[in-house]
């Protein structure tokens, strides 16, 4: 008899609390829901379980604030760190969570030497750096959530502007999470046609920005907090392709040695997951401007890392 996946999902906030109802809810695992608040994972994780029996889940699900029973997980989902408020930047975010980030990979890898992590805590390019350096783990293992929420917020906007379903929709994007990512209209398409033949470049250049500011849009609606269903089910979908074996190709951030001329650095691009986490990074070819808007990208994303001294 095989055991069953353990998935680890470190911070009991509405990222990480409803990444453990995805993950119940597809059956991909146990669920270790781990919180430095008292009683907070260990309610969530009996609220979920309590909902087993009417959606017929057999996945066991344990809340806990220590990492003793985080032991031997196959993946981690990192979402622990202060969320966004309004008017913050996610830069103001990084310090304070750079912090987080290490104690809690610490912690992590200690236990769980194979596991395969997936960062989501902001600013998020940032904060995989950090948790590779206190791992030590090898650059496969360690990844970060943005890009397939990133493009899913593209592919639901085309979708709507198309008035099609959002199935027969992909979209392209690349670089750091946060304002200077940079969507790629040429890759994206509808039923295999690319939305460059479909949609105006007015109409294209608007969705592009919505989709920069879509993080901010729902802050600002939601006022006392940030995006959770989404986000959570980019990680979700993540560690299903991993777990499952896919080889599917999601927009990951990885960290780049060489690929896209960007060196040592984490940045949004197509990845591989499979058993063995980020299996291969595709190289697609850009146009000179897409380049450009890339190394931007990364600029950004070093200005973090050099703050952080990592």
């Amino acid at each position: 008899m095989g055991r069953r996946n353990k998935i680890t999902v470190v911070g009991a906030g509405n990222v990480g609390a409803t990444a453990a109802h995805w993950i119940a809810s597809k059956e991909l695992g146990d669920v270790v829901l781990v919180d430095i608040q008292e009683g907070i994972p260990q309610g969530k994780a009996l609220d979920l379980a309590q909902a087993a029996p009417v959606e017929g889940y057999d996945v066991h699900l344990t809340g806990t604030n220590g990492y003793e029973e985080t032991k031997n997980s196959d993946v981690v989902i990192i979402t622990a760190g202060l969320p966004r408020k309004p008017g913050m930047s996610r830069d103001d975010l990084l310090k304070t969570n750079a912090d987080i980030v290490s104690k809690v990979t610490e912690e992590i890898a200690k236990r769980s030497p194979e596991a395969i992590l997936i960062v989501v805590s902001n600013p998020l390019d940032a904060m995989c750096q950090v948790a590779l350096k206190r791992s030590g783990f090898p650059k496969h293992r360690v990844i970060g959530m943005a890009g397939v929420l990133d493009s899913a917020r593209m592919r639901c906007f085309l979708a709507e502007a198309l008035d099609v379903s959002v199935e027969n929709v992909t979209a392209f994007v690349l670089g750091g999470h946060g304002d200077t990512m940079v969507p790629l209209p040429r890759y994206s398409t509808c039923a295999g046609i690319p939305v460059t033949e479909l949609l105006p470049k007015d109409q294209l250049d608007a969705i592009v920005k919505r989709t920069a500011n879509g993080g901010a849009e729902i802050v600002g609606l939601l006022k006392s907090g940030s995006a959770y269903y989404a986000p959570s089910a980019g990680a979700v979908e993540m560690a299903e392709a991993i777990l499952k074996d896919k080889k599917k190709i999601l927009p990951c951030a990885a960290y780049l040695e060489g690929e896209y001329g960007i060196n040592n650095l984490y940045v949004g691009v197509p990845c591989k997951l499979g058993a063995r986490g980020l299996e291969q990074i595709i190289e697609i070819n850009l146009m000179a401007e897409e380049r450009i808007a890339l190394q931007k990208s990364a600029a950004s994303v070093q200005e973090l890392v050099n703050v952080l001294g990592i």
